[in-house]
């Protein structure tokens, strides 16, 4: 397993399907997942500090490990089947370890949450060329700049979702599946 970190989220015009890319924590090889709308615009409330009034599925999920005692130790997208990705999420309790099979777009909504660090598989990764490195740009990570320019503050439905459909492959870089 290989530490990843969120580089970029966008929408893939030719698939009209949100897309996420993690990238390796100090190296090139990038890991790209395309997920829901639902998961994509909760990824982007919680990257750009919205706040709801009423929790949110991921909200919930992080209030519940919380109440139950629990602590998020590691995210793991294990593997890909029939072009399906199979995460884990590794929760520590107070009666031991838990494993909770869970989608990898859920997955990471739920660790950015909770300040989890993701792991992908190293078969899962791609190998980046040289020229495509700088397309891709620095991962984000909790001293970068999150390359999202969206205004803080409550946004309706309408407005994220305007917001996503705007993002074009090429703001979140190159690459290779």
């Amino acid at each position: 397993m290989t530490e990843v970190t969120l580089a970029r989220l966008g929408l893939d015009s030719s698939s009209n399907t949100y897309v996420v890319i993690l990238r390796e924590r100090d190296g090139r090889r990038l890991l790209p997942i395309w997920i829901g709308q639902p998961e994509a615009e909760s990824i982007v409330l919680h990257i750009n500090g919205v706040v709801r009034e009423r929790p949110l599925t991921h909200d919930l999920c992080k209030a519940l490990i919380a109440a139950l005692g629990g602590t998020l130790e590691r995210v793991e997208i294990t593997k890909v089947v029939n072009s399906t990705y199979y995460a884990e999420l590794h929760i520590a309790t107070p009666d031991g370890h838990a494993v909770v099979d869970a989608r990898p777009s859920d997955s990471i909504a739920i660790a950015l949450r909770l300040d989890a660090p993701l792991y992908a598989a190293d078969g899962l990764l791609t190998i980046m060329d040289d020229e495509d490195e700088d397309d891709v740009g620095p991962p984000i990570g909790p001293d970068a700049p999150v390359p999202l320019p969206t205004p803080r503050g409550e946004m309706t439905p309408d407005q994220l979702k305007a917001y996503l459909e705007q993002l074009r492959p090429e703001d979140f870089g190159k690459f290779r599946p």
